[in-house]
């Protein structure tokens, strides 16, 4: 037998004016966008924003529906504008924020599993890492240099005999 670990480095940072401008611009506009979620069922808003490697910025938020819990996740909707719109461009960075009516949105959140196999996959796709920017509406700041480091051991096109 072989014994094996995993572990990952992240910064956290006591709040949003820590960060860089660039950084906290993009935390700042992830939490407007949670404005634009719709999320009824949850009451859980996410934001999601993304900085790409030519310079664009885009946005996504959850969308629920009335077959709760079938929706897309915020991380979801911005990847399939990304490769909507600007196939194939690396993605340099995503900030996510939330708010909600019934949790305080005082601390960094991760994205979901659904959202990190995504996520993981997209970065494969284009061969460069997501530095993920997470935070609530204060607090806490979490920066994660790679979303794939969320996923370890991950389910990847290798596994189904793709990507040969």
């Amino acid at each position: 037998m072989q014994e094996h670990s995993y572990q990952f480095s992240y910064a956290l940072y006591d709040s949003i004016d820590d960060l860089t401008e660039e950084d906290a611009w993009l935390l700042s506009e992830a939490r407007e966008v949670t404005e634009h979620a719709y999320a009824p069922y949850s009451n859980f808003h996410v934001g999601a924003v993304a900085k790409l490697s030519n310079g664009e910025i885009l946005a996504g938020s959850n969308q629920e529906n009335a077959s709760f819990p079938v929706g897309l996740c915020a991380e979801r909707v911005l990847l399939a504008s990304i490769a909507s719109l600007f196939p194939k461009v690396p993605i340099e960075s995503i900030a996510l924020s939330y708010r909600s009516s019934l949790v305080d949105s005082d601390h960094p959140i991760t994205p979901c599993g659904i959202c990190r196999q995504s996520l993981q996959e997209y970065e494969k796709r284009v061969k460069h890492p997501i530095r993920l920017i997470l935070g609530g509406m204060e607090g806490k700041v979490i920066i994660i240099p790679a979303a794939s480091m969320l996923l370890p051991l991950s389910f990847s096109p290798e596994d189904m005999g793709n990507g040969r």
